[in-house]
């Protein structure tokens, strides 16, 4: 049995989501997760670079040294 899914069924309680995730790995495979499990495994952080940060981190930069 896979360690990770061994981890996710320990003990009483069941850890859905890794299941989930776990099933989600495999290739044509349609796994659902509702908002909170989604929101769970961070699914919708935002993490993109605002356009001052992408401004400031142009490879061309108007200053010739």
């Amino acid at each position: 049995m896979n360690t990770e899914l061994e981890t996710a069924l320990e003990g009483d309680t069941v850890d859905l989501v890794a299941v989930k995730l776990l099933d989600a790995m495999v290739p044509g495979a349609v796994v659902e997760f509702d908002p909170d499990e989604a929101e769970r495994i961070g699914a919708f952080n935002e993490d993109a670079l605002d356009e001052a940060d992408a401004l400031e981190s142009r490879i061309d930069s108007t200053s010739h040294e």
